[in-house]
């Protein structure tokens, strides 16, 4: 069923440009293009009430702490990633209904160039005479330089954080007691737009955010970041001194669907959010427990349990009490809490967020703990809900509360360091890993799930690799580029049966960890697929 054309749908994007009408996919032995709807969408879902707020006198209802401004240069950048990735299906059409022309080649490049923005591959182009296109080879080849195109366009055309901006940025966390702040989501894609949207956080306020499937993180791994953060503060001073007695705050953010909780939550958890909160809690334990076992007194941590309901951005924050400790039943709803503020004035709304903190530090029964956190936790969860009632309204204003693609709808898989640039829900999965082997479980849940939304449509899937280097370290580069040979071979290796058939499209990039570095496309020499087997 294709729901991106069903009635009452809006079908203009942010950009005022209507949609194609068209359908999406590519790939059959006959080379048709073939339909992929999104995954998980349910018709009994648009028929119920707005979740976040009902809808009077014709008019959605608005909450006081919105920013309404930060929605539409959100809903703007996102309107125009997504135009260029939905532009390619068509594109593609109009080549592929030209090449029995005697100029084929000619007019393919001159559509590609004016459409895409880049030339397609002349060897594929002219070989269509002899047993047609390789559109699963377009497809895939297409996706990938679209996707280095964008990253490439949007750090050149996104404003560069002013430093002011930076330092009232640290300094905010600063105030709450935190020089560093490291947060691991799950590496489902409809979480891939938690800092940019969900929660709002500037991107420089962030010292790491790495996914992981199930918000399953790498102990060993983070104790390492940590140690790393450590030493810039005692050798640099960076952002503070090691004497400051600021904390260190592991974020960990699981997910779930509110519209259909038994099958499209967390798939690392069997869709189980119990499960998926339950483990996460733990692996945040496990880091705290690391980390003082490790380096004893003044080396605690502070840790926070978010949960994000995919459906409609909300989150749950599961307060710590006043020993750090956190509880699965102690929570803060925002989505009760944004129709419990949305008729208030500004100050009664912010009054009724921190009276939630502090009812949810008074329960009692499970959900009991040790008194309230300290006051720079409250100062951030209270900042994170307010963010977060601003992306509720976001998904109120465009998508009537609840996003139409409430299962996976992802582009690409991102394998490596990631792009930092794109930061849009359903855009891409997440795989971060340095080798094949490290990130088997996340890649192996990543070609799950597309193998529903490309392989059963006749689409191949699109791998992008990205890794960081330091320009500072001599060699790095070189060794990021061998890195990201070895990661594409065991890629190929550990998914042949796809790879023969013409599934699979790897492309590969590198990129300077200085502030604002442009992305570097890597070239083997044989970056294009050879022709489907099918």
């Amino acid at each position: 069923m294709n729901t991106r054309n069903r009635p009452g749908r809006t079908t203009t994007n942010s950009l005022g440009r209507t949609r194609p009408s068209s359908p999406f996919g590519l790939g059959t032995p006959n080379r048709a293009l073939q339909v992929r709807p999104p995954v998980g969408y349910k018709e009994e879902v648009a028929a119920t009430q707005n979740p976040a707020c009902t809808i009077e006198n014709g008019r959605l209802c608005s909450h006081p702490l919105t920013n309404q401004l930060e929605n539409r240069r959100l809903l703007a950048h996102e309107g125009a990633i997504k135009e260029r990735l939905i532009n390619i299906v068509p594109v593609l059409k109009r080549v592929a209904g030209l090449q029995h022309e005697s100029d084929f080649v000619e007019q393919a490049q001159i559509i590609a160039r004016q459409e895409l923005g880049f030339e397609l591959p002349s060897g594929i182009l002219q070989d269509a005479w002899v047993s047609g296109l390789d559109m699963r080879a377009l497809y895939g080849i297409s996706m990938v330089r679209t996707l280095h195109s964008l990253a490439h366009q949007t750090l050149m055309d996104t404003p560069v954080q002013t430093a002011l901006g930076t330092d009232e940025a640290v300094s905010f966390m600063l105030d709450c007691g935190y020089h560093a702040v490291d947060i691991s989501p799950c590496s489902d894609g409809r979480l891939q737009g938690l800092v940019r949207y969900i929660l709002r956080l500037p991107g420089r306020a962030v010292r790491s955010s790495k996914s992981y499937a199930g918000a399953m993180f790498d102990v060993d791994a983070n104790v390492k970041r940590w140690v790393e953060t450590e030493l810039m503060r005692f050798r640099e001073g960076r952002p503070v001194t090691a004497d400051a007695g600021t904390r260190y705050l592991k974020m960990a953010v699981y997910h779930t669907s509110s519209s259909d909780p038994s099958h499209e939550g967390c798939a690392a958890h069997g869709s189980n959010e119990n499960l998926a909160a339950d483990k996460a809690l733990g692996r945040l334990r496990e880091f705290r427990q690391a980390i003082e076992n490790s380096f004893c007194c003044g080396a605690s941590v502070d840790i926070l349990l978010v949960g994000v309901d995919t459906d409609t951005d909300a989150i749950k924050v599961h307060v710590p009490d006043a020993r750090g400790d956190i509880s699965l039943y102690r929570t803060v709803d925002n989505l009760a809490l944004y129709r419990q503020t949305v008729n208030l004035d500004e100050s009664q709304a912010r009054l009724g967020i921190y009276q939630a903190i502090q009812e949810a530090s008074a329960q009692k029964g499970w959900g009991g703990g040790d008194g309230e956190p300290h006051e720079g936790m409250r100062r951030l969860i209270a900042t994170l809900l307010i963010n977060n009632m601003s992306q509720i309204e976001y998904v109120c204003g465009n998508w009537a509360g609840r996003y139409p693609d409430i299962g996976h709808d992802e582009r690409f898989i991102s394998v490596g360091d990631g792009f930092d640039c794109f930061q849009l829900r359903n855009l891409s999965y997440f795989a971060h890993l340095h080798t094949v082997e490290e990130g088997a479980l996340d890649l192996d849940v990543g070609v799950k799930i597309f193998k529903k939304l490309n392989v059963r449509h006749g689409l191949p899937i699109p791998l992008a690799i990205n890794f960081r280097y330091d320009s500072r370290v001599p060699g790095c580069r070189e060794r990021a580029v061998e890195r990201c040979l070895r990661v594409k071979e065991a890629l190929l290796s550990r998914y042949r049966e796809l790879a023969n058939q013409g599934f699979l499209m790897v492309g590969m990039s590198v990129q300077d960890k200085l502030p604002d570095s442009l992305i570097e496309s890597v070239d083997d020499g044989e970056t294009y697929p050879l022709r489907s087997m099918v």
